[in-house]
């Protein structure tokens, strides 16, 4: 599973194309209501997700992603940072990670989108929530985001 922080409506391109495997990213239902695009996503591997409440059929399909030994991706935040700072992130993240056992990838991304700016996207190493329990969701959120913060701090 990649966990990544999220700047713009651009970041699963970037992290797509940074990728040797394909990701599969939840995204918000909304883009699914527009035919093309809801396409397209699904082409590319998304899957709607409700947001503001526990969307079952959404956490069962990131499960079973996983479980196939596919990629996942997800910006803990939910949502982009209008700063460019890193936000308090959700639970999901632990969710997937404390109920399938996979590895939790952090990457950092920053940088621009805008012309001639420089990005940069960068995978580290594997966070470890094996020690934890799936009561302790709390605990693994905060060792993925402190990761992916590190890599932003870090020159």
């Amino acid at each position: 599973m990649f966990c990544a922080n999220h700047i713009s409506n651009l970041d699963p391109i970037l992290m797509g194309i940074a990728s040797p495997r394909k990701i599969h990213y939840m995204a918000k239902d909304e883009l699914f209501r527009i035919p093309f695009l809801a396409v397209l996503l699904r082409v590319l591997g998304a899957f709607p997700v409700r947001r503001g409440k526990a969307d079952r059929t959404a956490l069962r399909t990131g499960i079973d992603v996983l479980k196939a030994g596919n990629v996942l991706g997800l910006f803990p935040e939910g949502t982009r940072s209008r700063n460019g700072k890193l936000g308090k992130a959700h639970s999901g993240v632990a969710y997937f990670a404390l109920r399938t056992n996979c590895r939790v990838v952090p990457v950092a991304i920053s940088g621009s989108y805008r012309l001639f700016s420089r990005m940069s996207i960068a995978f580290g190493e594997s966070v470890n929530v094996s020690d934890l329990s799936t009561n302790e969701s709390h605990i693994a959120t905060g060792r993925i985001m402190n990761s992916i913060e590190a890599m932003l701090l870090s020159p």
